[in-house]
């Protein structure tokens, strides 16, 4: 199984992970920068994930 990331899906990782960021800012809204830290890795990663996903799907 061979993955190949295009600009598409590139930009679609950053699309969803400023999506999930914001809706995990809205739902837990972090009083610390340590939180924001967090909560934009925990959102980079479901984007990742997601798109990974995605491509499999589609493979």
């Amino acid at each position: 199984m061979n993955i190949h990331l295009h600009n598409a899906d590139v930009v679609m990782i950053i699309a969803l992970a400023l999506l999930c960021s914001l809706l995990l800012a809205l739902r837990f809204r972090p009083a610390t920068w340590k939180g924001i830290v967090v909560e934009a890795l925990a959102a980079n990663a479901a984007a990742i994930a997601a798109v990974v996903a995605f491509e499999m799907l589609l493979a």
